[in-house]
C-alpha cells in the first residue's frame, strides 16, 4: 500500500509529498523520470481548494461529475488557462456535448453507443480531447467498463471505424481482489494494442501501478484531504 501524507495538511504539501513518492517508485522500477503524471482528483472539493492546487503549480486535475465540473472549472480556466481537466467518472450519452466541451481527456470511452456519440461530437464542433478506453478487468456488474474479451474489438472500433482519438487504457480494480492483477492485464491489453497510456491506480495502489506501467496516477484524499460527506 502506498504511504499516504497527511491528507488535512496544506494542499502544495501535500501535492509535494504525494509527487515526491512518485517519482521515488519510478525510479525504484527503474522507469525515466518523469514518466507518471499525477490526475490530482477534486471531485466533491471546492472551487477554491482546487484553486490552491493550481497556485501551487499542478495542472493536471480528474472530476468525476459533468456537472459539478461544469460549476468549478470555467471560472478557474480564466486565471489558469493551461491545466488539464479529466474526466475519471462513468459518461452518459447526454452529457456527451458538454464533456466533449468542457474536458481535455476522457478517460471512461466504454461502450459502442458512447462511443458514436463523443465521435459525432468532435465532428460537430472539432474539439478532439484525448480519450482513454475504460476496462473493466474485474468483470463486475455494477461498474462502467468495456469487458476484457471485448476490449481488443472495442478499441479497434473506435479508432478505425470512428476515428477517435484513443491514446489510452483506464481500469478500477475490484476492492477486493489483488491489484496487480488487474494492472497486469491492462498492461498487456495496452501493449497489444499499440497505446501507451495508462490510466490505471489510486491513493491506496499506485505504487504497484507504477511498477506495471502506469502513466496516469489518480489521487484524491491524499491531496485534498477526506472528502466532504
Amino acid at each position: 500500500m502506498s504511504q499516504i501524507v497527511d491528507a488535512n495538511s496544506d494542499i502544495s504539501a501535500n501535492l509535494s509529498a504525494v509527487n515526491r513518492r512518485i517519482a521515488d517508485i519510478v525510479a525504484e522500477a527503474g522507469r525515466p523520470a518523469g514518466s507518471v503524471m499525477l490526475v490530482a482528483v477534486s471531485k466533491m472539493h471546492t472551487a477554491s481548494r482546487a484553486e490552491a492546487a493550481l497556485e501551487a503549480g499542478h495542472k493536471v486535475f480528474g472530476e468525476n461529475r459533468v456537472q459539478e465540473a461544469q460549476q468549478k472549472w470555467p471560472g478557474l480556466r480564466k486565471s489558469f488557462p493551461d491545466f488539464q481537466l479529466h474526466l475519471i467518472g462513468p459518461l452518459q450519452t447526454n452529457k456527451v456535448r458538454d464533456a466533449v466541451g468542457l474536458f481535455d481527456v476522457l478517460e471512461t470511452i466504454d461502450r459502442p453507443k458512447l462511443a458514436r456519440a463523443v465521435a459525432a461530437e468532435m465532428t460537430r464542433t472539432g474539439l478532439r480531447p484525448v480519450c482513454f478506453v475504460q476496462v473493466n478487468t474485474g468483470e463486475e456488474a455494477q461498474k462502467a467498463g468495456i469487458l476484457p474479451g471485448e476490449a481488443d474489438g472495442f478499441i479497434d472500433y473506435c479508432r478505425s471505424e470512428l476515428e477517435l482519438p484513443i491514446e489510452g487504457l483506464m481500469c478500477i480494480p475490484p476492492l477486493d481482489e489483488t491489484p496487480a492483477l488487474h494492472f497486469a492485464l491492462l498492461h498487456e491489453m495496452a501493449k497489444r494494442n499499440g497505446l501507451a497510456k495508462l490510466s490505471m491506480g489510486m491513493s491506496a495502489d499506485f505504487d504497484v501501478a507504477i511498477r506495471f506501467g502506469a502513466t496516469h496516477v489518480r489521487v484524491g484524499t491524499a491531496v485534498f484531504g477526506q472528502r466532504p460527506s
